[in-house]
């Protein structure tokens, strides 16, 4: 018998809906299906999809509502900030109106990537979902972009 999803609000049916409109929850199921990963209900209306066969350079994943992870269900759950990370980006899924935030977030990782050599560091879906609850060490920006320019005076 399938485990009974946990208890929702009503800002977690608003998202699971919009991201079901906008095919953002659609697309993580397709990808969590070619990545043979377990399916599982999450917390607040997210569907965990873990022991995926495929590389990730993070630990964890998320495409609309799905939580895509190459860690076991129970290995994910023991890290809730981790959770409430991946948590903060569905909501940003509904916002970015599905699909449209994967190449928002590309050119977000490309931003930091130039002004600190890290893709996080500067990446504003990763500094609104937190960058310490997704285990992402904040790097400096580079002295060449900083306010003064790199200029000695």
């Amino acid at each position: 018998m399938p485990e009974m999803p946990p208890p929702t609000t009503g800002r977690d049916r608003v998202r699971q809906v919009a991201n079901a409109i906008n095919l953002s929850t659609l697309t993580g199921l397709l990808v969590a299906t070619i990545g043979r990963a377990r399916l599982s209900f999450g917390p607040g209306c997210t569907i965990l999809a873990t022991d995926l066969r495929l590389p990730l350079r993070a630990g964890a994943l998320t495409i609309g509502d799905v939580v895509l992870t190459r860690k076991s269900r129970e290995r994910m759950l023991d890290r809730p900030a981790l959770v409430r990370h991946e948590m903060r980006h569905t909501v940003q899924y509904a916002w970015c109106l599905g699909v449209v935030m994967l190449p928002l977030y590309g050119l977000a990782s490309c931003w930091s990537l130039v002004l600190t050599g890290d893709p996080a560091s500067r990446n504003v879906f990763e500094r609104r979902a937190g960058l310490e609850d997704g285990s992402y060490v904040e790097r400096p920006v580079r002295p060449y972009f900083s306010r003064r320019g790199g200029r000695q005076r």
